[in-house]
């Protein structure tokens, strides 16, 4: 089966993320956005029929929304993604709407920019594809700025990737805007939901993303000042912003792995002992390094608790030692095992460090004996 091109970026262990284009552009739209989210996702952005580098043939004339939407799906199918997040730009936002109302067993949240709906009525698109099919594709594109981006602002890829579209594949992708209406279903989604809506967009006014906030159960609603119909070229940041903070901020998933390694009691007198001054940094520890790192299935916690007392032994950090000692007895590793591991960092990290880590475990295995 030909699969819709696309490209896939950060590990293959981390939450699938899959990014829809807007009509007429490729998965360069996402290129400012992407790599970022990369870090934290397994990132996968997708070519409409007959845009960038997928087959014209994929659709036909008549196409629907639903159509598209068969397609993302075989393409996570093909790569093993059951569940994913998804978030979209014009006709890849209404591809979003579509699964979160017909598919909702397949997306973990849904992300909707600059979309709609539905795309104000069917004609305009029908008199958009007579014109395409007969003229092709290069008028359009003259006034790809115009109706894309604020002010002087443009993406020459873009542009260029909307003149090189085939001009038959992009009539099928409006005959499914024309038949795109799911106002009366979208009470029904009930994944997490964000519609970020550009103040400059005259193609999909705020409006119509007000219209869906409105809707949508605990919807929510970001406007982005400055940016007009793809925001993810034009304002990147203010995107990746609102993404980030949707998709799931790190830092709440941080702490209740904190908690399950660590111990509550312990993650207890951390925050007691917190300031303004360090609370950022206890952020970044609960961001990042239990949010995204431990929390990485690629390898199992035992194994982190290994890898993590070597670390501190190779660096001399006895006190940080301690407390991963502590958590490696919660996480299950035996004092036998502890103590393995701490024989082989007297191979590689010396003896002196080896004996002092010895006696920082020896303490804490005697306190945890003597509270049984």
């Amino acid at each position: 089966m030909t699969l819709l091109n696309h490209h896939a970026e950060g590990s293959a262990s981390a939450p699938p993320l899959l990014l829809g284009p807007s009509l007429g552009t490729s998965y360069a739209l996402w290129d400012a956005v992407a790599p970022e989210l990369s870090i934290s996702h397994r990132v996968v952005r997708w070519d409409l029929p007959g845009h960038g580098g997928s087959a014209a043939g994929l659709i036909e004339a008549g196409a629907t929304v639903a159509d598209l939407a068969a397609l993302v799906l075989a393409l996570a199918d093909s790569l093993g993604i059951e569940r994913f997040a998804y978030a979209g730009v014009s006709l890849g936002g209404a591809v979003g709407l579509h699964l979160a109302v017909h598919r909702p067993e397949r997306l973990s949240s849904l992300a909707v920019i600059c979309s709609s709906a539905h795309f104000n009525g069917s004609t305009p698109w029908e008199e958009r594809a007579a014109l395409v099919r007969r003229e092709g594709l290069a008028g359009l594109a003259e006034n790809a700025d115009a109706r894309w981006f604020a002010g002087d602002f443009t993406v020459p890829r873009l542009v260029r990737d909307h003149r090189d579209a085939d001009p038959e594949a992009y009539a099928a992708c409006c005959d499914a805007l024309a038949a795109f209406d799911l106002r009366d279903r979208l009470a029904e989604i009930a994944v997490p939901t964000l519609l970020v809506a550009g103040r400059e967009d005259a193609a999909t006014p705020p409006a119509h993303l007000r219209e869906i906030a409105d809707a949508v159960p605990r919807a929510t609603l970001v406007e982005l000042p400055g940016a007009s119909h793809l925001a993810p070229a034009q304002c990147p940041e203010a995107v990746l912003t609102a993404l980030r903070a949707h998709l799931g901020p790190g830092a709440p998933r941080g702490m209740a792995v904190r908690r399950e390694v660590l111990g509550d009691a312990h993650v207890d007198r951390a925050q007691a002992r917190q300031t303004p001054f360090t609370a950022r940094f206890q952020d970044f520890i609960s961001r990042y390094a239990w949010g995204e790192i431990w929390t990485d299935p690629t390898l199992s916690r035992r194994e982190r608790s290994m890898i993590t007392l070597t670390a501190l032994v190779a660096h001399g950090h006895y006190d940080e030692l301690a407390m991963h000692v502590r958590a490696a007895r919660r996480g299950g590793l035996t004092p036998e095992e502890i103590g393995a591991v701490l024989l082989q960092t007297a191979v590689y990290c010396g003896v002196p460090a080896a004996n002092s880590a010895f006696a920082t475990a020896q303490r804490v295995l005697a306190e945890e004996e003597d509270t049984v």
